[in-house]
C-alpha cells in the first residue's frame, strides 16, 4: 500500500482523542455546544490567547468555517480580498460568491497579502456606488504554497486594515504549522491581538473534524451564532468538537503535533536541497514543493502518492508534499532513500 504525501487529514485522529471519546461515550451531555467539553475548551481557547472578551465558535470543517464567517460578516454589497493562491478562490466550489459576495483576487508569488497589494485594489474601487466595496481581507496561516507570515508582516496588514477600516480575517486551517514553523516570530496570542477573527483548524492537525473561529472584534460577535445555525453548522451532539479541542488544546498537545509535522517535511526539504534541487516556494511549514524531473516522479510515485502541483517546463513539475502529525519515520526515511538513490 502507498504512503501518501498528498494531503494532511487522510490521517484519522490522535489516540487521546479516541480515548476520552471512548471514556464519555455513555454520558449525557447538553446538546448544540453546551455540553461542559466544548464550554471548557472555548475558555482554554481563550485563557490560551489571553483574550477574555473574544468568542469562540467550533465548527465541523475550513470550507464551513470560511462560509460561515465571511457570509455573515459583510453585507451584500462588500466582498472579500484574497491572494489569488487562497483557498477561497480555488477550493472551495465557489462557496463565498455563491453567498452574493466577490472575491477580488491579487496575484502574489509567495500566496501572501501585503498592503501593496491591497491599495491598488482600493484605489480601482471608487466609484461609489456602482462598484463592489472591499471591506474584507482574507488571509491564510500557512498559506496555501506553504509559506507564513511572519509578526511584522501581520502588524502592518493589520494596521493597515484597520486604517481603511477593513477587516482581517486569518484562514487557520494549518495555523498550527504556521506558528511552529522553525523561523516563524509569531505566537498564537499575537494573531488574536491582530485579527478581527481567525480559526484554529483541528482536521488537519490531529483531529477527526473540527475548527475553531475566535471573533476577537466584539461588534461581530452579535448575533453571530444564529448565521452558524442558519448554515446548518450547529451540531447537535456538538462534544464530538469540544473533547476534541479540549485534548488538542490541553498541554500543547495543538502545537506538539503540527511541530512534529514541519519537522518531517524538513527532513524531506533538507534532503532534496542536498541534491541542488529547487523549489517552488521556500517554506518551513509541513508543505513543501520540489522541483524534479518528470523520471522521478514516475520513480517515487510507484511507492508514494502526492500531487504534481504545477508544470515548469517539458521535463520538470512542482510536486507538492505534505505531511501530517502522524507521518513516521519510516514513510520518510524510505522517501528520501528513493532521493539519494535516484539523483
Amino acid at each position: 500500500m502507498k504512503f501518501s504525501f498528498k494531503n494532511d487529514y487522510s490521517e484519522g485522529c490522535h489516540p487521546n482523542i479516541l480515548q476520552t471519546l471512548l471514556q464519555c461515550n455513555l454520558e449525557q451531555q447538553a446538546g448544540y455546544g453546551e455540553d461542559e467539553y466544548s464550554l471548557k475548551a472555548k475558555e482554554l481557547i481563550k485563557e490560551k490567547i489571553k483574550k477574555a472578551d473574544s468568542e469562540v465558535y467550533l465548527v465541523s470543517g475550513g470550507t464551513q468555517a470560511n462560509l460561515i464567517v465571511i457570509s455573515s460578516i459583510l453585507k451584500p454589497y462588500q466582498c472579500a480580498i484574497s491572494a489569488s493562491s487562497g483557498h477561497v478562490l480555488n477550493n472551495e466550489t465557489g462557496a463565498i460568491e455563491a453567498t452574493g459576495h466577490k472575491i477580488l483576487s491579487i496575484e502574489t508569488e509567495d500566496g501572501k497579502l501585503r498592503p501593496s497589494d491591497i491599495i491598488p485594489v482600493l484605489e480601482s474601487h471608487k466609484n461609489v456606488p456602482h462598484q463592489v466595496m472591499p471591506k474584507l481581507v482574507y488571509i491564510s496561516n500557512s498559506t496555501e504554497l506553504g509559506t507564513i507570515y511572519q509578526a511584522k508582516e501581520l502588524e502592518e496588514l493589520s494596521d493597515f486594515c484597520r486604517q481603511n477600516r477593513l477587516y482581517l480575517f486569518m484562514d487557520g486551517a494549518r495555523l498550527g504549522h504556521g506558528l511552529t514553523s522553525e523561523i516563524s516570530d509569531l505566537t498564537l496570542e499575537r494573531v488574536a491581538e491582530l485579527t478581527d477573527i481567525f480559526y484554529l483548524g483541528g482536521t488537519k492537525n490531529g483531529a477527526l473534524i473540527g475548527e475553531a473561529i475566535v471573533i476577537n472584534t466584539i461588534s461581530l460577535q452579535e448575533d453571530f451564532a444564529f448565521n452558524i445555525k442558519q448554515k446548518g453548522a450547529l451540531l447537535a451532539k456538538g462534544r464530538l468538537l469540544g473533547i476534541q479541542f479540549l485534548e488538542l488544546m490541553k498541554d500543547d498537545l495543538y502545537f506538539d503535533l503540527a511541530k512534529h509535522a514541519n519537522q518531517q517535511a524538513m527532513k524531506i526539504k533538507n534532503a532534496f536541497r542536498s541534491k541542488g534541487v529547487q523549489f517552488l516556494a521556500d517554506t518551513y511549514t509541513n508543505q513543501i514543493f520540489p522541483i524534479v524531473s518528470n523520471e522521478l516522479i514516475k520513480v517515487l510515485s510507484e511507492s508514494f502518492d502526492f500531487f504534481v502541483w504545477k508544470k515548469v517546463n517539458e521535463d520538470f513539475s512542482a510536486i507538492r508534499l505534505i505531511t501530517s502529525w502522524n507521518t513516521g519515520d519510516d514513510a520518510v526515511n524510505s522517501f528520501i532513500e528513493i532521493i539519494n538513490r535516484e539523483l
